[in-house]
């Protein structure tokens, strides 16, 4: 049973904890975090959520996300959910998130690395993953427009994918 802390709008930790499934009361928030995984192709690690999991079923997704658990900062679950969805050691010791999106019961944080994998190594969660795979840009809208991906607006991915590859927001 998934239990989260619950925060205030400007991310200060209350007292209180929700389980996963109940309602979150108004003015409080839970934190959510994912990491996008790209190689020196620049194509991004994508997973397939299992056909019983709740939610976009069937559907691929980002390299990997999830809730924080009570007790756990961001790069803590960011660590995390990747060893358990892949099995993968990740060190994000002096990485932060590239950017935080808020939404209506919470924030997330995404994380962006670059890192080599051979995903016949990877070790899925089978209670989550179903496959992963190497893809580019192109292929993710490709598979949006399919209806085969999680519906996310072109721009997300194209801000995903521009992040990758300048690591900047600033132009210098």
């Amino acid at each position: 049973m998934e239990k989260w802390d619950l925060y205030t709008l400007d991310r200060v930790k209350t007292n209180r904890v929700i389980t996963r499934g109940d309602d979150i009361p108004k003015n409080l928030y839970h934190l959510v975090v994912h990491v996008c995984i790209f190689n020196a192709k620049n194509q991004m690690l994508i997973q397939q959520r299992q056909s019983f999991k709740e939610g976009w079923s069937n559907l691929w997704d980002v390299t990997v996300g999830g809730s924080a658990m009570i007790g756990e900062n961001s790069r803590q679950a960011a660590t995390r959910e990747v060893a358990e969805e892949l099995g993968l050691k990740i060190n994000l010791e002096n990485i932060p998130p590239v950017i935080t999106k808020y939404f209506s019961e919470g924030f997330d944080d995404i994380y962006i690395l670059e890192k080599e994998i051979d995903i016949s190594n990877l070790i899925l969660q089978y209670e989550e993953v179903q496959a992963v795979k190497w893809v580019s840009f192109e292929e993710i809208l490709d598979m949006i427009r399919l209806k085969k991906f999680i519906p996310y607006d072109e721009s997300f991915i194209q801000f995903l994918f521009h992040l990758h590859q300048v690591n900047s927001l600033y132009q210098m």
